[in-house]
Parts: C-alpha cells; structure tokens; sequence
C-alpha cells in the first residue's frame, strides 16, 4: 500500500504542480488512497521530495535529484513494479507498464539519466522512449532487463 502510494506521489507530482502537503492529500484522495496530511508529510519525508520554482511563480514540489543509490534504488523498484514489456522499432523503445503506472515509470527512467535516452513521452500504460541509436537502444533494453528480471 505504502509503495503504490510512493508511487502515485511521485507520478502526481512530475504531472501536476502541487504546492502544499495539502494539495498532496486532496490528490491522493482523488485517486482512492485515503490519508491524512500526517501521512502526506512522512511521505514527502520518505521520498525526500523538495520545493522548486514553479512556472508562473510559486513552488511545487519535485523529486529530490541525487545521484544517491538509495534514489536510484527507489527508481529501479519503481520501474520493476510496473513494467509489463518492452519492444523496439530502430532507435525508439516501446514500454508496456501495468495500467496507470506509464508516468510513475516514464518518471523514474528520466531520473536515472541515462545517456543514452534523448527524451520519453508516457501515456496510461505506454511509454515512447527516443534513443540516440540502435546500439544504444540494445543497451538501454539490457539496462531494463537487469533492473526487471
């Protein structure tokens, strides 16, 4: 429960500005997960969310980047939970995720910054990675393969 919650946080908070903890547990809510703002703040504390600029003045929060293993393992369970597939078309990677979770994964890929990854775009359950070449594309799948299987 704790971790689709984690998951949904971090999938609401690349997708919408959210402002404040309050913001937070009303999104969450929406979505079917009932808490409290005391849970909401332990969670941010968790996930070691941080405030950044919003567009159009504000703040919002984001996902903290560190280059720190326990973020990075963070990512790694976020993509092995909701990875379904992955197939190829030349230099463009297709990702199959489970329902609803194609943001959450898209979000977690992009944190880790491969070099590889030019850009990726995630619908419900569908995620379209741009990669530099077909070369490169093997190794991003060899990546995933680790991490999921």
């Amino acid at each position: 429960m704790k971790a689709g919650r984690h998951r949904k946080i971090i999938e609401l908070i690349s997708t919408c500005n959210i402002e404040t903890q309050e913001d937070l547990a009303a999104r969450l809510n929406e979505e079917g997960f009932q808490v409290t703002q005391a849970t909401v703040s332990r969670d941010i504390r968790e996930l070691k969310l941080t405030k950044v600029p919003a567009e159009g003045g504000g703040q919002r929060y984001a996902v903290h980047q560190s280059t720190g293993s326990a973020m990075n393992e963070k990512y790694m369970r976020v993509l092995k939970d909701g990875f379904v597939s992955m197939d190829m078309a030349q230099n463009i990677l297709v990702i199959k995720t489970v329902s609803g979770m194609a943001m959450a994964v898209c979000a977690a890929i992009d944190a880790m910054k491969w070099e590889e990854v030019v850009g990726s775009i995630a619908g419900d359950d569908t995620i379209m990675c741009a990669i530099r070449t077909v070369e490169d594309t093997l190794r991003v799948i060899e990546k995933i393969n680790r991490i999921v299987l």
